[in-house]
């Protein structure tokens, strides 16, 4: 059998989010896991997209990567984020999993026609988050993101 360590690489996690509090507690939870990952954040779609373009001035993320995305936040939002990220040459293919309180169906059609790879609520996943650890496990053992 093979183990989650020896099987997967090192997933490198953007996590666009303007909650403090919520990006920490991912941050645990993902550090308990046996997920092989690095965390960058970002406060909002336009530091985000400064991330991913490697324009940012302290801030960088390298292939293969994706993006945990929050819907609702300050100057750029996630659906803005998301089209932007979709009509950029070089980053349309980018996995983008959706984070966020919002369990609005509108929220969920909107982020689906712009090819996210899942929608999750926050409050579905737990207090602390344990289920999206599972998650992003299992895709990191299962998956091969692209190198590019």
């Amino acid at each position: 059998m093979i183990s989650a360590e020896t099987k997967q690489t090192c997933i490198n996690i953007l996590l666009v989010d303007d909650d403090d509090v919520s990006s920490e507690a991912v941050f645990r939870v993902l550090r308990k896991s046996p997920l092989n990952f690095t965390l960058t954040t970002a406060g909002d779609g336009l530091e985000g997209l400064e991330i991913l373009r490697g324009e940012h001035r302290s801030k960088n993320i390298a292939p293969p990567m994706l993006v945990l995305l929050d819907l609702n936040m300050p100057r750029m939002d996630g659906l803005d984020f998301l089209a932007h990220l979709r009509a950029d040459e070089k980053l349309h293919k980018t996995v983008v999993f959706v984070f966020t309180t919002s369990n609005r169906d509108l929220d969920r059609a909107a982020s689906y026609q712009k090819h996210v790879a899942g929608y999750i609520v926050k409050s579905d996943v737990g207090p602390k988050y344990f289920k999206l650890a599972e998650l992003l496990t299992s895709y990191g053992t299962s998956i091969t993101l692209p190198q590019r």
